[in-house]
């Protein structure tokens, strides 16, 4: 059997940020990207992928707005958009990746599979709702939107005035059906998987599985899928090629190799974006403590070249030492 790897696409995979997101620009994009993991399969990787949905899902969440307004359509809850963007999202992803490796020669089924990822309601994350989604509405409208519906606004900072509904963002306990990724990734199958961090659920005290408002961080969620199917590395795929110390600073530094140890020492130092690389970190973090080979996070483009793209491990290797400028 050959390794196993999860890679996890970033938004800009999909979506450039110059971009309005219309499909012809998703779907080029798409192809971009996946020409760029061409060479795993010719090594004889079994991989599984997984995506962000940050733009589709606020904009299918601002459709249900309009929708209601203007035609009087119940809106649908957050789980149900999640599960929305998967399907989409992942249809678009399989048929790009379907059409890439028949430009290579390279015959895999691919699977796009609709995946939960369990979480726990009684999280602290739910005493402080953080994930903004959804259009920028008056404060006036709101309150008025709390008191219809029960929701959570704050006050979007990057403009001078206005609010936006924010939902919490819980830790990933397990990922569901992740046996059945890992036995037909194992069996050679791509499968596409916990598109946006997964559809947030819980467990009642029935044993019923009940749908939650929540957005769970993708990379966390990947990580955690990463760990469950025992892979041997995991990729994430961003808008920059390396991870930098003091990213942006003039002692902004390359960081190509990290190991346990130090990585720990850069997140303790507040080293990292908290908002940005910090998340991404700790799940490559997670992976490689839970028994990984390699985390490496790196560009989209950029990742079939080993010159770029920063690799955590256990410890250094010797090749890694040499380069390495404590």
């Amino acid at each position: 059997m050959g390794k196993l790897a999860v890679i996890a696409l970033g938004g800009n995979a999909l979506l450039r940020d110059n971009q309005i997101g219309t499909i012809d620009e998703q779907e080029q994009n798409t192809t971009d990207t996946l020409e760029n993991i061409v060479f795993l399969l010719k090594e004889g990787y079994n991989i599984v992928i997984s995506h962000g949905n940050g733009p589709q899902v606020g904009n299918i969440v601002m459709r249900n707005d309009a929708g209601e307004q203007m035609y009087n359509i119940p809106q649908m809850p957050l789980d149900v958009c999640v599960a929305d963007s998967q399907g989409g999202i992942g249809y678009m992803i399989e048929r790009s990746l379907k059409n890439v490796m028949h430009k290579h020669g390279i015959k895999r089924n691919v699977l796009t599979l609709m995946t939960t990822v369990e979480v726990d309601p009684n999280d602290q994350a739910f005493k402080n709702p953080t994930k903004r989604i959804g259009k920028i509405v008056s404060q006036e409208e709101s309150e008025k939107l709390t008191k219809e519906k029960g929701w959570t606004f704050k006050e979007e900072k990057k403009t001078t005035s206005g609010f936006r509904r924010v939902v919490p963002s819980p830790q990933p306990k397990e990922v569901g059906n992740w046996e059945v990724i890992e036995k037909n990734a194992r069996q050679g199958t791509i499968v596409i998987a916990v598109g946006g961090g997964g559809v947030p659920v819980y467990t009642d005290e029935k044993g019923d599985i009940r749908p939650i408002e929540a957005v769970i961080d993708k990379d966390l969620a990947n990580s955690l899928l990463a760990r469950q199917i025992k892979a041997d590395r995991f990729y994430i795929l961003t808008d920059v090629p390396f991870v930098y110390a003091n990213f942006g600073e003039p002692n902004q530094k390359v960081l190509e190799f990290l190991n346990v140890e130090d990585t720990k020492e850069y997140m303790n130092a507040g080293t990292f974006g908290e908002g940005s690389m910090a998340p991404k970190i700790n799940a490559a973090l997670q992976f490689v403590e839970g028994g990984g080979d390699m985390s490496v996070i790196t560009e989209a483009t950029k990742l079939q070249d080993k010159a770029y793209g920063t690799k955590i491990t256990a410890e250094y290797e010797e090749a890694d030492l040499k380069k390495h400028d404590k």
